[in-house]
């Protein structure tokens, strides 16, 4: 079954950097771009366009980026000078007219 699989999670201590990955079947990130969430609530992280356009919301602004590459169908979530509160569990979204990808999840915990 297809589906998006996520990495790239881990343990690190605040201040410190993290990229995640996103791994998409076929073209659905160009076709649809893609969204990163966290967290129980599924909290909105930010996402990409269709055309490969990066944005981030809310407190996170300013530390992560989202990008992508297409020849690799990945999308890819960078996040700087983490902080205990980014704790969580990373999500990756693609929803194309037909499926609602969700992956499993990545965990990332930020502790001194």
């Amino acid at each position: 079954q297809e589906q998006v699989v996520e990495s790239g999670g881990g343990l690190v201590q605040p201040g410190e950097s993290l990229r995640l990955s996103c791994a998409a079947p076929g073209r659905i990130l160009s076709d649809y771009g893609g969204r990163w969430y966290r967290g129980d609530q599924r909290e909105f992280v930010g996402g990409l366009t269709p055309e490969g356009s990066g944005y981030i919301v809310g407190s996170v602004k300013g530390r992560f980026t989202i990008s992508a590459d297409n020849a690799k169908n990945t999308m890819y979530l960078q996040m700087n000078d983490l902080k205990p509160e980014d704790t969580a569990i990373y999500y990756c979204n693609v929803v194309t007219p037909s499926i609602s990808y969700w992956g499993q999840g990545t965990h990332v915990t930020v502790s001194s």
